[in-house]
């Protein structure tokens, strides 16, 4: 197989089981480190010349995450396309075994398993609310039915917004510090918060810093994302 991933979750959720079926990745897709394939651009703007350059027999991408114009494209020059959805953890579980079989993976990747008996817990019975930005300038946060949102849930946060027509609204800021949650949960990607940038637009609410490829991210980083996530989130709200 010659596969290209259009999804940084799925380039790291290939990789390592089906050794050398990668010909080309997004520029996004840093992990695993030191992947050597060609680079075909950015998630919404990939290089349609240098994927069909590759000559490909499966590219691997997004509903979310890739624009549907591209994928479009790419089966109209007669390229296979596999396209995943993935709203909560369950859902990421079967989408990976998908992909995995699709890419020609002769079995189930240990890590997998792992992953599905590190998220197989009871949900906190204590729950604590919060807003979750996902971009700034404008302010824009988790709504509903969201892979994040889930995460959330199952580490006992209910995100304010679960509810709200659109998966990605903007928010005023005013109305984010109106809705008094117990903390402000600041993920690095896509926009980068940081210590320095973020917290501050929230003064007197707690603020969680977490890694935005445990709380975004399904492949690999689900193993250990249970344990990294809550840690963050009871060092900043205990």
């Amino acid at each position: 197989m010659r596969v290209v991933s259009l999804v940084p979750s799925l380039t790291e959720a290939v990789a390592e089981p089906v050794p050398g079926a990668l010909a080309g990745a997004t520029d996004w897709c840093t992990h695993p480190a030191g992947l050597d394939v060609t680079r075909i651009g950015g998630t919404k703007n990939p290089k349609l010349d240098r994927i069909l350059a590759l000559a490909p027999d499966l590219v691997i991408a997004n509903e979310e995450e890739n624009r549907a114009p591209d994928l479009a494209a790419l089966r109209a020059a007669g390229v296979e396309v596999l396209v995943t959805e993935v709203r909560d953890v369950a859902q990421a579980f079967r989408e990976l075994a998908r992909v995995l079989t699709a890419c020609g993976a002769r079995g189930r990747p240990r890590w997998l398993d792992e992953a599905e008996e590190a998220w197989s817990g009871e949900p906190p019975a204590v729950r604590r609310t919060a807003v979750v930005p996902i971009w700034r300038r404008p302010w824009m946060v988790l709504g509903r039915d969201t892979f994040a949102g889930d995460v959330l849930a199952r580490l006992g946060v209910d995100h304010v917004y679960a509810t709200h027509p659109d998966r990605y609204p903007r928010i005023p800021l005013d109305a984010l510090r109106a809705t008094r949650p117990d903390l402000v949960v600041l993920p690095d990607e896509p926009y980068r918060f940081t210590a320095d940038d973020g917290p501050e637009a929230f003064e007197g609410i707690p603020a969680a810093l977490v890694s935005g490829r445990h709380l975004t991210w399904y492949g690999p980083s689900l193993r250990e994302a249970p344990r990294v996530l809550a840690a963050a989130l009871r060092a900043a709200h205990p």
